[in-house]
């Protein structure tokens, strides 16, 4: 789930935020007021207490294994750097941070990130995603990937793009499984966009990537990935991927850790919530008594939604970056052709409390040690679809569908079987297990072994999404 958070939230100036700017949309989505009051404090817990009485919408979490830290927990006897920076950010501005600027802090800070140093991934670590469960997962990926290839026209050079790859599992299964198809891998430029270097080093190893002899002065060297005799190239951010060329786009569980901004009604309208240190030097959350620059994208989710979704709720979540990301993507798509496929869990719709902590496969508490534990949200697979179309006409946005609906049309059933035939006892267990994982809702019906073991199904957890050119027609299997 190694996210690079690949563009800056626009900076505008709070004098944009004036009542004559808002005043259009106030009936839908009221912001607070200006005020010279103090921080509204909210309880220092996972879950916010509802400022006013009325019916509220929620995503449903599963929190039963959540890990209730020793009594001050958030205050360890010595403070790590990231817990010493953090703490300095606020100082120094004289007042709370964004949960973004949390987010953004705990999980890429340069040196003391969650995912800039460590390998994250895998039952040893702190989650296991798709590709980890099974190769069949990057297999199929790979089918997308030809099947939009061939709508493309077969085109002679391809950039494939992986956004936060992880170890590298998922492109490598991919190459694997599409090394028999010459004229799809000769085609293809891999382009990997992370920010950890210790993740790079794994998907090299990964990739089994090697340095190509060059002793032309001023060129290049070129890393080769031997799977298929790929170009591999590695970058920061998408914008360096170089444009020009047809494009193919995956971001896989790379959405759901891009930071987001909370809001919470209040008797004056939607508050931003905020992170503070109280005066035992401990995290807290706050109220901004104001409109923040994040409000602007509050606005506009708003004026996307349907307006029962927003009289429900108390909370909502949104993404800037997401938004920008969507926007970045599209238009790189609407002129140089090609597309992109999203997968993550979420929803269609507008979401409200999702942001979760997770540390060695327990749910924990958001303040507790951070950069310790990866953060994440539920991903708002309607904002995409509108960012998408706001940004181009010339792209066509397909699904969310369930990931079991998406990977079943691409065959994995016959697959799986086709694996079945030749392996062992532990090895069709093993096929089984991470069969249902991918496609399977809740507790495996076949498990036999320990409880606490049983495997669980994230077939209708996970939405799948496309975003393409419209040259090329509707992309399998949407």
């Amino acid at each position: 789930m190694l996210r690079k958070l690949l563009f800056q939230q626009a900076s505008t100036a709070r004098r944009l935020l004036s009542a004559q700017s808002t005043a259009p949309l106030l009936n839908k989505c009221s912001v607070c007021s200006y005020s010279s009051s103090s921080q509204s404090e909210i309880p220092q817990t996972n879950s916010i207490e509802q400022i006013e009485d009325q019916p509220t919408k929620t995503i449903s979490i599963d929190r039963s294994g959540l890990y209730n830290p020793s009594e001050h927990s958030h205050e360890p006897s010595s403070d790590s750097e990231l817990v010493k920076h953090l703490k300095g950010i606020i100082k120094f501005r004289g007042g709370p941070i964004s949960v973004a600027e949390y987010m953004e802090e705990v999980l890429t800070n340069p040196k003391a990130g969650f995912y800039i140093n460590r390998d994250v991934f895998g039952a040893e670590g702190d989650f296991i995603t798709s590709p980890e469960v099974s190769q069949m997962f990057g297999e199929m990926v790979g089918v997308w990937a030809m099947c939009l290839w061939e709508q493309m026209g077969q085109p002679k050079r391809v950039n494939l793009v992986e956004l936060g790859p992880g170890r590298g599992t998922l492109m490598a299964d991919l190459l694997r499984g599409a090394s028999k198809f010459k004229h799809f891998t000769q085609s293809l430029h891999i382009h990997m966009v992370e920010c950890s270097p210790a993740l790079q080093k794994l998907q090299r190893q990964s990739l089994q990537c090697m340095d190509e002899d060059n002793t032309s002065e001023g060129v290049e060297k070129r890393i080769t990935s031997t799977l298929a005799g790929t170009p591999v190239s590695w970058h920061a951010a998408l914008e360096q991927v170089p444009s020009g060329l047809p494009t193919i786009i995956i971001a896989h569980e790379f959405y759901d850790a891009l930071p987001i901004h909370q809001f919470q009604r209040a008797s004056h309208g939607w508050c931003e919530k905020m992170i503070d240190v109280t005066e035992d030097s401990l995290f807290r959350f706050v109220l901004s008594p104001q409109p923040t620059p994040a409000t602007l994208y509050l606005m506009k989710r708003c004026k996307w939604a349907v307006p029962d979704e927003i009289k429900k709720l108390n909370q909502i979540e949104v993404c800037p970056k997401a938004m920008d990301l969507t926007h970045t993507l599209s238009k790189r798509i609407s002129a140089d052709g090609g597309g992109a496929l999203i997968i993550d869990y979420g929803l269609n719709g507008v979401v409200s409390d999702s942001l979760q902590a997770i540390r060695k496969h327990k749910f924990v508490d958001l303040l507790d040690n951070p950069g310790t534990a990866d953060l994440s949200a539920y991903v708002d697979f309607a904002c995409i679809r509108h960012s998408a179309e706001e940004a181009s006409d010339d792209v066509s946005v397909h699904g969310p569908i369930t990931q079991s609906q998406f990977l079943g049309s691409l065959g994995i059933n016959f697959r799986v079987e086709a694996l079945l035939q030749n392996s062992t006892d532990e090895q069709a267990e093993s096929l089984r297990t991470g069969y249902w994982r991918l496609v399977g809702d809740g507790e495996a019906p076949f498990w036999e072994g320990p409880d606490e073991q049983v495997p669980i199904g994230m077939g209708t957890r996970y939405m799948a999404m496309a975003i393409v050119n419209k040259k090329q027609g509707i992309p399998v299997p949407f």
